[in-house]
């Protein structure tokens, strides 16, 4: 076997990006709550959330990805009983009407947060398996079957946003894993169908359904479930093309915008630094996505392959989704800003991903010779 040194081959860009995200994210959170008393130990939450984030990003980056391959079964189980414990013990946490947080003596995190990056893991290597070729549709149902589980017991706490992103994530792996066009197609239209049909389903509550209102018509109950949204715009509109500069933000200072720390982070951007700092806030996405895309192209087996898809495929779907609903091209979910929102859930599992990337990437140098 020959091997590069790691230095060498080691995507400085991808890690150097995550990392530019999470301070833009620090210097968005620390505006964020400046004038929140209830808020006002976030930003140093926040800096050792991204210490540890960085740890784990680096431990990921160099720990071979083949291992999760062997691991896949326990890191799944223990996706499940950890979304488990939030759904039906008395461990789990309640914020904002929802039950999404377990506590662990004084540390509180999200599991829903680390099972994405657990069932993208454990779900390529279902697809992976060599002992599954897929050209039996019945084979098709094991991985849709171990993301509806988890995706169901996220439901049940509940939070709509995460669940499509299972589902996302499960889609993306699918479009490369399966051997043929047309069972993806049919597998595509059976989702949509299915989502469709929970429109009208008690699978959403009232309050989702408002929102899906809100977003097929914006001013429907403007002080209700669309207030959101016309903040929203209000805010990021006002930015023009400089912005208002750094803690200038009246829409962000007043409050006028809810959950402007967390969910709707980019109006604090694109509001206080304008129509440049969103576009510079997007192109640090574009090339994070690109490099991630570069971690696929890499990928030397079916395995990695499907990891570095859903995980780009991730990634991709937070900041569609969250840019979006900032803007009423997408309807609101309560998905985080990746590496900008506050918490330290979602910022250490999105740093842990961009590990498992450089992993996948890395190793493209690595040659065997028999």
């Amino acid at each position: 076997m020959l091997e590069r040194p790691w230095y060498v081959s080691f995507n400085y860009v991808l890690a150097g990006t995550a990392i530019a995200l999470s301070l833009l994210g620090l210097v968005a959170i620390k505006s964020a709550t400046l004038h929140a008393p209830d808020a006002r130990g976030d930003f140093g939450h926040q800096i050792a959330y991204l210490a540890v984030g960085i740890a784990a990003m680096l431990a990921a980056a160099f720990t071979n990805y083949h291992m999760w391959y062997r691991l896949r079964r326990p890191l799944y189980v223990a996706a499940v009983l950890m979304l488990a414990a939030v759904a039906f013990t008395h461990a789990g946490q309640s914020a904002l009407g929802a039950q999404r947080w377990i506590g662990v003596g004084p540390f509180v995190f999200q599991p829903s947060e680390p099972a994405k990056l657990l069932v993208t893991l454990s779900v390529a290597g279902m697809l992976a398996d060599p002992k599954r070729t897929f050209k039996k549709w019945w084979e098709v149902l094991i991985p849709i079957g171990a993301v509806a589980l988890p995706a169901v017991l996220v439901l049940k706490q509940p939070d709509l946003g995460t669940a499509l992103v299972l589902v996302a994530i499960l889609t993306a792996m699918l479009f490369f894993a399966l051997p043929k066009l047309a069972h993806f197609a049919i597998y595509a239209a059976c989702a949509a169908g299915l989502g469709a049909g929970a429109i009208f389903s008690p699978v959403l509550k009232d309050y989702q359904r408002q929102r899906l209102l809100v977003f097929l018509d914006p001013k429907h109950d403007p002080q209700g479930a669309g207030w959101s949204l016309i903040q929203s715009k209000i805010a990021i509109g006002s930015g023009e093309l400089v912005g208002k500069g750094l803690y200038n933000g009246t829409q962000t200072q007043l409050g006028f915008v809810p959950e402007h720390a967390t969910d709707f982070i980019f109006t604090v951007i694109g509001e206080e630094f304008g129509f440049l700092g969103a576009m510079l806030l997007l192109g640090l996405y574009a090339l994070l996505l690109w490099m991630g895309m570069l971690a696929v192209t890499a990928a030397r087996d079916k395995f990695g392959l499907f990891v570095a898809v859903g995980i780009v495929a991730m990634l991709a779907f937070h900041i569609l989704v969250n840019v979006g609903m900032t803007v009423g091209i997408m309807p609101i979910t309560g998905i985080p800003l990746p590496f900008i929102s506050y918490g330290g859930s979602s910022l250490v599992t999105c740093l842990a991903s961009v590990g498992v990337l450089l992993n996948i990437h890395l190793q493209r140098t690595r040659m065997t010779f028999d």
